[in-house]
């Protein structure tokens, strides 16, 4: 089995690189996927989550409305460090999971996750793709999919590891700043080199 890391900073478009890796035959864990089920309502981090950041976080039917959340969690870099030691674990746990249960030893699995690296979940990958993206294009991304200012936008990148921090780290670097032709082009030539070896 070959494992993939799939990462980059938010809005650099690793939900759509992560795409192209599915449609050549990849299994793709979805770490903010798992995040949000790991806060559903009732759940022990849903919880651990109120009791640290209050009420005023949750939506009319009592579960945590994200956006609010971010509000909060992205006002500073201690509030970033809790919930972040609140979620990962679970959501680690979960992809460690996900990653045995896969029956078939010639799978190649791609882990998308923003914070692989800053959740020390190196060591589980085979390779790590980090997705890189000029700044513009980042925030226009981001206002366009969360429909959020742009203030906003840069405080969360900013909440991120540098991009120049994950470059070092990377085996191979997407450029998503083209067009989409351009992106699964250099996403190919990534997968012929990892699978075709």
């Amino acid at each position: 089995m070959t494992v993939i890391g799939l990462t980059g900073s938010f809005g650099t478009g690793k939900t759509f690189v992560a795409s192209i890796f599915r449609s050549f035959g990849a299994r793709v864990i979805d770490a903010d996927v798992i995040a949000h089920r790991v806060i559903r309502k009732g759940s022990p981090a849903y919880k651990k989550i109120v009791e640290a950041f209050g009420h005023s976080i949750l939506g009319p039917f009592g579960h945590i409305n994200r956006g609010k959340l971010a509000s909060r969690v992205f006002a500073s870099p201690s509030k970033v460090a809790k919930i972040n030691s609140i979620v990962h674990p679970e959501v680690i746990r979960i992809i460690k999971a996900s990653i045995s249960a896969v029956a078939d030893k010639d799978a190649v699995v791609v882990v998308d996750a923003p914070l692989l690296i800053e959740a020390r979940l190196l060591n589980i990958v085979d390779k790590l793709v980090v997705v890189k993206s000029s700044k513009k294009r980042q925030t226009e991304r981001c206002i366009k999919k969360f429909q959020i200012k742009q203030a906003e936008v840069l405080k969360r990148i900013r909440s991120q590891m540098s991009m120049k921090r994950k470059l070092k780290m990377a085996d191979f670097v997407v450029k998503n700043d083209s067009t989409r032709s351009s992106t699964r082009r250099q996403v190919r030539k990534v997968w012929e080199e990892v699978v075709w070896k």
